[in-house]
């Protein structure tokens, strides 16, 4: 059963989102939130919240992370039609590509902006965490533009399905860590990379890639990725004529789909995260945070997580590396708490099916991360014909290529 808030508490949160009155003071998102971290990153924590503070929306610093972001990131990323997706689905379907951005994906937009952040911070060097590895190379390439070395956490399972990944952040200049505790995925990889900060809290910097963990990070991630929502809104009104009906977002930690949906947050669009189905519903099956979960702490935050009925965090199955997390970020589990947001999940085959549909229609490879939202897109197009869809592209798939070589390619019949 879903947490849910009394309708006159979740009125006042839904407001105060709105209104970027959330986090409060102690970095809470209504009941979620929060900073849960050893007294020994204590220090670390206030400084960055303090440089958060200080830098985050200084006219010096906006100007230059506004520059890297058209010079270097390429933004703003293309709005494009989808005229032969909409055609099949009976819906009018555009794309916000996030994988035309430099290094591939959405993670770029923040490690960048952390990156610059970092040097501002005094850091000696940075570590970073990866899944599916586009949170990797983008840290690697934000850390070469801005002259820091990097060290980038990887669980050894995501290190073998997510192999071109890994070769691009090594001739990126990072190094890359191979994480062998845990389930030896996203998880583990963010435990280690924690480790690894209280070894050297001032001289560190931890570069976070989704709007997980203790506060300033879910606000500092959203931040940085609201620049998508933002482009996308004004695009639609642009190209489309209009805001879309509803718009989809793969959730995975959540900085992807937090960056499409906040700027459409006080607009009249229905919201819709998918979250990783994975192979059914028992722990362990999936990655279906906020649609299975339970609220409790992981990593720093009070969140939604996977656990059992003792507590204990469970392993996730999910064919999409970046999806492959037991939390979710806070902001997320306050959003669906108010109902402003509907999250659903789409399994391992209903994805792989709306990927290949995706490259015959459009020719357009996308990530597996991405390819969730595309299969709960196409169901709610069935029940909705005549309506705008818009659909987050986070991601390329060519990271994928290791795991989609292992599913031969299904039989074209109508697709040509």
């Amino acid at each position: 059963m879903k947490f849910q808030l009394p309708a006159d508490e979740a009125g006042r949160l839904l407001k105060a989102s709105i209104n970027g009155e959330l986090p409060d003071a102690r970095g809470r998102f209504g009941p979620f939130g929060g900073r849960y971290v050893p007294e020994t990153l204590v220090p670390a924590f206030e400084r960055l919240e303090m440089g958060v503070r200080d830098y985050l929306h200084d006219a010096d610093f906006q100007s230059e992370y506004r520059k890297e972001l058209r010079e270097w990131v390429g933004r703003p990323t293309a709005l494009t039609h989808a005229p032969r997706l909409s055609e099949r689905w009976g819906t009018d379907v555009w794309l916000k590509r996030e994988d035309l951005a430099h290094t591939g994906a959405h993670k770029v937009n923040n490690a960048i902006g952390q990156a610059l952040l970092a040097k501002r911070l005094g850091a000696k060097r940075v570590i970073a965490e990866t899944g599916a590895g586009q949170h990797g190379v983008a840290s690697a390439a934000a850390c070469a533009r801005v002259g820091l070395p990097c060290s980038v956490y990887m669980g050894a399972v995501d290190i073998q399905r997510q192999a071109p990944n890994v070769d691009r952040m090594y001739r990126l200049g990072a190094e890359v860590v191979a994480v062998e505790t845990g389930d030896k995925t996203l998880r583990a990889a963010i435990d280690e990379a924690m480790r690894e900060w209280v070894t050297d809290p001032s001289g560190i910097y931890y570069l976070l890639g989704s709007a997980v963990g203790a506060h300033p990070y879910p606000y500092l991630v959203r931040e940085l990725q609201s620049v998508i929502g933002t482009e996308a809104r004004q695009q639609m009104i642009d190209q489309a004529g209009g805001l879309p009906d509803a718009a989809f977002a793969c959730v995975g930690g959540g900085s992807n789909a937090i960056g499409l949906f906040y700027p459409l947050l006080g607009d009249d669009v229905e919201l819709i995260g998918v979250e990783a189905g994975g192979t059914g519903d028992g722990l362990g099956q999936n990655a279906a945070t906020l649609t299975t979960g339970t609220p409790g702490v992981l990593q720093g935050s009070y969140t939604m997580i996977l656990q059992d009925e003792d507590g204990q965090v469970q392993e996730t199955h999910s064919i999409s590396a970046g999806l492959d997390y037991s939390g979710v970020g806070p902001e997320h589990a306050l959003l669906q708490a108010t109902g402003r947001i509907s999250y659903v999940s789409a399994s391992d085959d209903e994805s792989l099916e709306a990927l290949e549909e995706l490259c015959e229609t459009e020719g357009i490879l996308t990530a597996l991360e991405t390819s969730h939202a595309y299969a709960y897109a196409r169901k709610w197009s069935q029940e909705n014909p005549g309506k705008r869809v818009l659909i987050g592209n986070s991601g390329r798939g060519d990271k994928d290529m290791p795991t989609l070589t292992r599913f031969p390619v299904r039989i074209r019949t109508d697709a040509s």
